[in-house]
């Protein structure tokens, strides 16, 4: 007599910046899966009318918004139409989300600094935790990665190029590279929308322009990181703390199709890469289900459609973010929580129309070198230099 399929127990499913691209996404593959996932809450900025909507949908136990004026708008529609969310305001109950227990699976999908305090609750707390934030990793490195081991949680990369390389690489990869025979990580990068371009066409770049990705659908902050070629950058650190690799041992190639999401290169010649179409379903699915593999609505890849690949290297003369980037990972301690700050000022600066494109890696450079570099050994010590980062960001700034 055969035996019957095993059931998985439906997992309780928390998402951070639900309404963002991820957080969507996100959603989309659990409603896809309902006798596996539920979701026990999403929690948002203050895109409280998209929250609104996705509570309709999908009767969270709990939301969470960040001002208690939007909560109180949100809290009152829902109770009109008797779906019994509860909801709630603040950082703490944001926290609190993280961390619930009935929640067995945290997505981190909150865009920027905002979101290491909630992803490490969850660290804390042994979740299994999908991390979509790189900056979580980037401001905290050491301290996330010893929480993550202490604390017993389980951490699946959901960035389309650590998914890659995640799957590229033994199961066990703790250690250094070379232990398990890898000698390099290939960190591909689309080359963003003005790939090619010379510093001086760059100059006058405006806010559309950069949002403009040409494959990936993405928020504006994390648009224009992969118009300056940050984005990369901040991957570059994530890719170090994940994997237990030195900045020398991680390299980006500048792949336009967007089809190689990323390659582990193996001392015996091999260099193993993970393909696929540029969708994010495909690693958040990856996330929920390992160690198994589950429908994520994507199609599979036609390579006779994609018909060629190209690689090259990128123009750090155009796009410093990357090398600016590199230099923070190599000073160590509380360099990479600077860059990040000052990053974060300079995007929204220009998205504003208060600095030029160019102008972003222009204040990066002036932060850090004005900025000592402390061990970044407790959460105060990197919350500290954050948020000095930011305020000197902020008086360069207004100082043009």
């Amino acid at each position: 007599m055969a035996e019957s399929p095993v059931v998985p127990r439906c997992q309780g499913v928390t998402v951070l910046g639900a309404t963002g691209s991820i957080g969507t996404s996100t959603l989309d593959v659990i409603g896809r899966h309902p006798a596996r996932y539920r979701v026990h809450a999403l929690t948002a900025h203050r895109s409280r009318e998209s929250l609104l909507t996705l509570c309709r949908r999908h009767r969270p136990a709990v939301a969470v918004l960040e001002r208690e004026a939007d909560a109180g708008w949100l809290r009152e529609c829902l109770a009109e139409e008797g779906v019994a969310t509860e909801v709630r305001s603040g950082a703490e109950a944001l926290v609190e989300a993280a961390e619930a227990a009935e929640a067995d699976v945290v997505m981190s999908a909150i865009v920027g600094a905002a979101g290491l305090l909630p992803t490490l609750a969850a660290v804390r707390a042994g979740k299994r935790v999908l991390l979509a934030n790189k900056e979580a990793l980037v401001m905290s490195g050491a301290l996330f990665m010893e929480a993550v081991a202490r604390h017993g949680a389980t951490l699946l990369p959901i960035d389309s190029e650590h998914n890659a390389i995640y799957q590229c690489l033994p199961v066990e990869h703790r250690g250094g590279l070379a232990r398990h025979g890898v000698t390099q990580l290939l960190l591909t990068a689309s080359g963003g929308p003005f790939r090619g371009w010379s510093a001086d066409a760059l100059v006058g770049v405006t806010p559309s322009q950069a949002c403009a990705h040409p494959n990936w659908s993405m928020g504006q902050k994390i648009s224009v990181d992969s118009a300056t070629l940050m984005n990369k950058g901040l991957e570059l650190i994530e890719a170090c703390w994940l994997f237990d690799a030195s900045p020398d041992q991680v390299q980006v190639v500048v792949h336009p199709q967007s089809v190689i999401h990323s390659m582990a290169a193996y001392n015996d010649g091999s260099v193993i890469a993970q393909l696929g179409n540029p969708d994010m379903r495909t690693p958040i699915a990856y996330g929920l289900a390992w160690p198994e593999r589950i429908d994520a609505g994507v199609q599979s890849l036609d390579l006779f459609a994609v018909a060629r690949l190209d690689f090259e290297p990128p123009d750090e003369v155009a796009f410093p973010c990357l090398r600016l980037a590199r230099e923070a990972m190599a000073a160590g301690g509380t360099a990479p929580a600077v860059l990040n700050a000052a990053n974060e000022v300079a995007v929204a600066a220009f998205l504003a129309g208060r600095l030029s494109f160019t102008g972003i890696a222009e204040l990066v450079a002036r932060v850090r070198d004005a900025q000592p570099v402390h061990p970044a050994t407790e959460l105060e010590a990197v919350l500290a230099a954050d948020a000095q980062a930011r305020h000197a960001a902020e008086r360069h700034l207004a100082s043009l």
